[in-house]
């Protein structure tokens, strides 16, 4: 399937949790092959809608397509080799940095003599230097750590990556490195990237396409230079108040 293509496809798409009505009839189009970020203000949906694009929660209603497949035809252990999740908060598992991503490996099944070689291909995407592949993960910085989470979610081959506010919880000289790599994981491989960012400079850095949610809605979505152009109000209104 070419680039053309949607990566996903959501058509009315609702998310009600604990009685709150956390997406509201969401129908959009993220494509394939670039980054697409998510803004938009806190309790927007950003977090919720990442969460269904690899099953990690359900729609109330509506359907979610990914490659023009419905996302519930696809086994979800099949689905989630596909479509990697990095999450806000990095978490180290006990051991080394390789430790981590042999972790990973034997989950996705990698074969015992390829799994030497995935390490280091998800840890040179990643741009990890090799010293730090025998050091205990626990003893990494913040930023240091994001990419052993990003190296992990790459030990699957993944054709998406879901990231979810990945450098809320770093510096911002820091965020910019990781934000490089990010860039360099979608032009170098093609990778499709969905990432929620409160950074409104990063969004506009990175972004192929964005789109903007807020009280469960999708604003505006579209071409990311297009969208921070954009004369709609409640855009201007919230960029005004973050940017």
């Amino acid at each position: 399937m070419d680039n053309a293509s949607p990566a996903f496809t959501l058509q009315q798409v609702e998310q009600v949790k604990a009685g709150t009505r956390a997406l509201d009839g969401i129908s959009l189009s993220v494509p394939q092959g670039q980054i697409t970020v998510l803004i938009g203000p806190s309790g927007a949906g950003k977090s919720a809608l990442l969460r269904l694009l690899n099953r990690l929660d359900d729609p109330t209603a509506g359907k979610i397509r990914y490659r023009g497949q419905r996302i519930n035809d696809i086994p979800v252990r099949t689905l989630r080799r596909r479509v990697g999740f990095v999450f806000q908060t990095p978490v180290a598992f006990p051991g080394t940095v390789r430790d981590n991503l042999a972790l990973a490996a034997s989950i996705a099944e990698v074969p015992a003599d390829k799994i030497d070689d995935r390490i280091g291909s998800s840890a040179r995407l990643a741009d990890i230097d090799d010293e730090l592949l025998d050091r205990p993960a626990d003893r990494l910085s913040g930023g240091q750590l994001q990419r052993v989470t990003i190296a992990r979610a790459l030990m699957t081959g993944p054709e998406t990556l879901l990231m979810d506010e990945p450098t809320a919880s770093l510096d911002p000289e820091t965020a910019a490195t990781i934000g490089q790599t990010i860039a360099c994981l979608s032009s170098q491989r093609g990778l499709t990237v969905v990432m929620a960012s409160h950074r409104i400079a990063e969004a506009k850095e990175l972004a192929g396409h964005a789109v903007m949610l807020d009280k469960g809605k999708v604003v505006e979505a579209g071409p990311a230079t297009q969208l921070f152009e954009s004369s709609h109000p409640r855009l201007r209104a919230f960029l005004s108040r973050v940017g």
